[in-house]
């Protein structure tokens, strides 16, 4: 197994043989309703675009999960397995092969990778998006991944998973609260699902970040406070901060999981 971080929530994710980009932001700038006065997102130099990819995998509808830029140049045969508001996104570009996934839905891909949805965060007012349990059905080796920090009860029931990625700090705006949940969440999540392998996601990377907003954006805690959490509870997970674009090999010990 493999993970190359790309870059804010985007993943490139090979199991099973199989390699599954996950929310790519790859070209151009992130903004939220083309208010880029308010939050803006950018890089150096985009990111090439990976070669042979199997499957997009959309997590939220978001322009930084479901970014309208990068789908735009992104093969428009790729299969795509999306949350319900991320699948009108796809669809509305023109995507052939389009996969909408509930809560508690699994799909399988040319039976080498399970992907379950999970509910996820509350974005708007009413849209539970989705977080994904990624099984490879060789190995039995799991990946779960949820961008926001909102993480179902639910989960408990396919304890253990190898391998989570999920925000390891808090993202606050001072006398709003947090926007993306870590230190806390984080550690819940590690109680339920005893991964042997944590990833922090939704970090900036090489991106410089702009606008309005930016100006009250607030990270709180440290991967290194979120490491001693775990020492201090007893938890043996190891945690690894990806630097953009290493490809990582996972070193795992098979374990029997269900999904």
């Amino acid at each position: 197994m493999h993970l190359t971080w790309l870059d804010s929530n985007s993943w490139l994710i090979e199991i099973g043989s199989k390699r599954i980009l996950l929310d790519p932001w790859l070209v151009g700038s992130l903004t939220f309703g083309n208010l880029d006065w308010l939050f803006k997102g950018s890089r150096p130099q985009e990111r090439p675009i990976p070669e042979k990819i199997d499957l997009i995998l959309l997590s939220q509808g978001l322009e930084d999960h479901a970014h309208p830029p990068t789908l735009q140049k992104l093969d428009h045969q790729i299969s795509v397995v999306a949350s319900p508001n991320a699948a009108k996104v796809v669809q509305g570009l023109g995507y052939t092969s389009v996969t909408v996934m509930a809560h508690g839905e699994t799909f399988t891909l040319d039976h080498q990778v399970e992907i379950k949805a999970i509910p996820g965060s509350l974005v708007g007012p009413n849209a539970v998006e989705n977080g994904y349990l990624l099984k490879e059905l060789q190995s039995g080796l799991t990946i779960y991944y949820e961008p926001h920090g909102t993480h179902s009860s639910q989960l408990k029931q396919f304890a253990p998973v190898d391998v989570v990625i999920t925000p390891l700090i808090d993202v606050v705006i001072p006398l709003v609260g947090p926007i993306i949940k870590g230190t806390n969440s984080a550690l819940e999540v590690a109680k339920w699902l005893q991964p042997q392998i944590m990833l922090s996601t939704a970090a900036g990377g090489d991106v410089i970040f702009e606008g309005l907003l930016n100006k009250f954006l607030k990270a709180v805690g440290s991967i290194e406070e979120f490491r001693s959490l775990l020492t201090k509870n007893n938890l043996t997970t190891k945690v690894i901060e990806p630097l953009p674009g290493d490809r990582l090999e996972l070193q795992l010990e098979k374990r029997a999981v269900t999904i």
